[in-house]
Parts: structure tokens; C-alpha cells; sequence
């Protein structure tokens, strides 16, 4: 969801103009990005496996593995560019599953916190109450119920939530879990009194579940209604809501892999200060639960670079046969489309699918103001008009791929903490690819020509989106 919930978003909006000089207005340049990892491309690459020590016994053996499963070098050409620009190391070892909508990420999810024996940990831009059927197994929930279910039999719940994401949750609804032992903690609270200090245009945009530090949750999918129904029914009956069917994908990852996700929640707790004893088992000893090589990289204002930034225009900039981005929040700086016409040029297949509406007209047409470009330079862009858009991922080259919260514009990358996996592998890639396709066709190819025809309402609006692209 948008950093500001329509409810709240035009606050929200005055609240981040007053406090702007807390973000960053220069995003790094794309170039200097590329030369960097083309003069790290040769580092040793950073393995961890099941125990969590770097692999360097085995390093060589692994890293001659990781280069000779592609033929054509683009795996191990990406490799190369995603340990040269995140600082997380590649982890080794782990089982996936995408899930696409609320449905069936709230099915798994709520499974997992079912069967928690430890501890849940929650970190959510927005932290609501959601009534999930889950039909599959007939099993009926709300997620307090299921919380404090777990509370009461000993499981320790920590749930760290956004500020300015959460501001319409009832605060019954917070109170109840509280008065359970849930221990709750508010990201940089809107209140200046409450905040130390008060920076109301930091976000925590990231989406994290971590159950007892064996399975982990992330992608786009918040803790919100309008992802109890999934967006096919709406698809088939022609019925595009904001208020539900939002079509997203989220990812359920087991193995080494969710360590790293532990270690994002702990320290977001502990810089939020938000008390209470970190006890349990946060970092069991994790065994291999299948083969995919992961990374995760989490971004943050509080560092000198944006980690996703880098490593998203670094893929790009190295594409050779294919980019396909899924945004539910365009709104490219002057270097992403650089990257992006560039690597049309060089015949790259370059495809965005963006929503044909959404829940922000700032946003959308922010993001439709940047179309002539990128048109001009050859890069395909679809509409996806039959539920509203709300996923943010990838897949380049077909080898590269990731899920995770990060949209594609200057909230993300400069004022928002986010959270994004990357896999690198073929087979990832090919569902990725699948999935891509799938949402096309639910989706209008934009052309040049329809574009010059569009009426002067549209032009007046994205004339007065682009005025605010930088706190979008």
C-alpha cells in the first residue's frame, strides 16, 4: 500500500513537506552504481550456509557450482552484480513459495502462526484487524483472536507497526492485543512528543513475519481488509475495487535464508526501542530446506546509499535478454529510466506492468507523467486495469528475480525502510516469468500512439503529480 493510507494521506502529505530536508533528494547515480560492481564483480563471493558461519571451506566448490548453471553466463553475471552492491551475503539452501493475493498469503500465514511453539514476530506499514476464511481448510480466524490464542499458551507476539501506515487502526483493536501481552511497538509515532526524535517522514514500509525463527513471510501484503478476496473473482466478473481483490505477491521462504530476516526485525526493534527482553529462540540452527540462493537486502534512510536502489539499477544495467517490473508506484528518477531505455537499446525485452488505477492520483499520474519517455525509448508498458495493482517485483534476464516491499520511486528508495528477496536461479525465474505473463493478460499495452491521444485532464493532472515526485 502507498506510504499514506487515502484516509490520512493528505495530513500525511503536509506532514512530509514540513520535514523534508529529512530525506534525500539525489539518488545515486546509476553509473557510478555499475562501475562500482564491475570493479567488485571479482570479490570472492559471500556464501552462508545452514549453520550462518560464512562457507569458506567450501567456497570455491559452491561458487564454481553457482557459475556453470547457465549457458549463456547470465546467472553467473548477476551474481557477480548483486554481491558487489548489497552488503547481506548470498544464502544457500532455502525452500520457497510465492503466494499470490491475500487469500493465500493470509492461509499460509496464519498456519504458521497456528503452529508457533516460540515466538511471532510481526513488522508491518499497516497493522489492522483481518477476518480470514481460510476455504482450503475450512479454518476461520481474525488475527487478534489467533495472536492471543498464541500469547496465552506461552508463544512470545511482538508486533512493530507503522505510525502514519497504521493511523486509521482502531485503537480497540490495539488495546485488546496489549491488554493479551501482545508487546506492541509504534514506528516513529506521528505524536512529536511520543517520538525520539521526531522524524514523521521515516517509514517502515517492510513486511515481515518471522514464526520462531524457522519460516519467514515478505512481499507487499499488509495486515489489511482489502486482501481478504483475491483479485481473480473480480477479474472474472469485471469488478475493479479499491476497496478488496488487491492483486499482490508475497513469498514464504524456509531455511538459512530467514535468519536474515530475524536479524532486520531485531534491529528494527532495538532502534525503535521498544523495550521488553529479546528472549527465546530467535536464531535456531536452521538445516537446508531446499536449493534456492537468496539475499536479502534491506534499505533503510538511516545508511549513506539505498541498498534496493543499487542493486535493482545494477541488475538492470547488466540486462541482457529481459527486464519485466511489476509496480503498483512508479515514479522513476531521471537514472532508472536512463537504465531502462538503455538496455531497450541494447535489445534488451523491457516490459513494466503498472495499475490502470489505484488508491493515490498523485501516485498514478506521478507515474504517467514519465510514460512519453520511456515510450520514445522503446520500453513496453502495460496497464493492469482489472484489480488494483498492489505487487512489487521483478525478474531479469529470467535469472534474477525479487518480491519484497520496495516500490519503484523516491519514497522507497530515499525515506522508507524496506525489504526486498532476491533469488537467483533459473527455476525461480521461470515462475516469475509465468506469473508476469499471467498478469498481462489482464492487462492494455499503452503504445505511443495512444499515448499522444490522451486528453488534456490527463496532461493538466500529471503536470501537477510531477510537482510532488520526490515525496511520493
Amino acid at each position: 500500500m502507498k506510504s499514506f493510507p487515502p484516509n490520512c494521506r493528505s495530513l500525511a502529505l503536509i506532514l512530509a513537506c514540513l520535514v523534508a530536508l529529512s530525506g534525500c533528494w539525489t539518488l545515486p547515480r546509476y553509473l557510478d552504481a555499475e562501475r562500482d560492481a564491475r570493479e567488485k564483480s571479482g570479490a570472492p563471493l559471500r556464501i552462508v550456509g545452514a549453520d550462518g558461519g560464512l562457507m569458506h571451506g567450501a567456497r570455491v566448490t559452491i561458487e564454481a557450482q553457482l557459475r556453470s548453471l547457465d549457458a549463456d553466463g547470465s546467472l553467473a553475471r548477476h551474481l557477480n552484480i548483486v554481491t558487489a552492491i548489497a552488503n547481506a551475503p548470498l544464502v544457500v539452501g532455502n525452500a520457497t513459495d510465492i503466494l499470490i493475493d491475500g487469500p493465500n498469503a493470509y492461509a499460509s500465514i496464519f498456519a504458521a502462526i497456528r503452529a508457533a511453539t516460540d515466538h511471532i514476530h510481526i513488522e508491518s506499514f499497516i497493522f489492522e484487524e483481518v477476518d480470514f476464511d481460510d476455504r482450503t481448510s475450512g479454518f476461520n480466524d481474525r488475527l487478534s483472536a489467533a495472536l492471543i490464542a498464541k500469547q496465552k499458551e506461552g508463544v512470545t507476539v511482538r508486533v512493530l507497526y507503522d505510525s502514519v501506515g497504521s493511523l486509521s487502526t482502531p485503537r480497540e483493536f490495539l488495546d485488546r492485543l496489549h491488554e493479551a501481552g501482545v508487546q506492541l511497538c509504534e514506528f516513529n509515532p506521528v505524536n512529536p512528543l511520543r517520538a525520539k526524535p521526531w522524524r514523521p517522514n521515516h517509514r517502515d514500509h517492510r513486511k515481515i513475519v518471522v514464526v520462531d525463527g524457522r519460516v519467514a513471510f515478505t512481499g507487499g501484503i499488509n495486515f489489511h481488509q482489502v486482501y481478504r478476496s483475491g483479485s481473480a473473482p473480480l477479474r472474472m466478473r469485471s469488478m475493479p475495487s479499491t476497496s478488496e481483490g488487491w492483486r499482490d505477491t508475497h513469498l514464504r521462504v524456509r531455511g538459512p535464508v530467514v535468519r536474515e530476516f530475524q536479524e532486520l526485525f531485531v534491529n528494527s526493534w532495538t532502534k525503535q526501542a521498544c523495550g521488553g527482553q529479546l528472549d527465546g529462540a530467535l536464531f535456531p540452527q536452521l538445516e537446508a530446506a531446499g536449493s534456492e540462493i537468496i539475499k536479502v537486502v534491506g534499505s533503510s534512510p538511516d545508511g549513506m546509499l539505498s541498498r534496493m536502489y543499487l542493486t535493482l539499477i545494477s541488475a538492470m544495467s547488466y540486462a541482457r535478454k529481459s527486464i519485466y517490473l511489476t509496480a503498483a508506484y512508479f515514479i522513476p528518477d531521471p537514472d532508472t529510466i536512463t537504465a531502462l531505455v538503455a538496455a531497450r537499446a541494447r535489445g534488451v525485452d523491457v516490459r513494466l506492468l503498472l495499475p490502470g488505477f489505484t488508491d493515490s492520483w498523485l501516485a498514478f499520474h506521478g507515474g504517467r507523467s514519465h510514460y512519453e519517455a520511456l515510450l520514445a525509448g522503446g520500453v513496453r508498458i502495460y496497464e493492469h486495469r482489472d484489480a488494483l495493482l498492489h505487487a512489487k517485483t521483478a525478474v531479469i534476464d529470467g535469472v534474477w528475480s525479487t518480491i519484497g516491499s520496495s516500490n519503484i520511486d523516491w519514497r522507497s528508495f530515499c525515506h522508507n525502510d524496506e525489504v526486498n528477496a532476491v533469488v537467483l536461479g533459473e527455476s525461480f525465474g521461470m515462475e516469475m516469468t509465468r506469473i508476469f505473463n499471467d498478469d498481462l493478460s489482464a492487462a492494455v499495452e499503452i503504445t505511443a500512439a495512444d499515448w499522444a491521444e490522451r486528453g488534456p485532464s490527463d496532461r493538466i493532472l500529471e503536470w501537477l503529480a510531477r510537482r510532488w515526485d520526490q515525496l511520493l
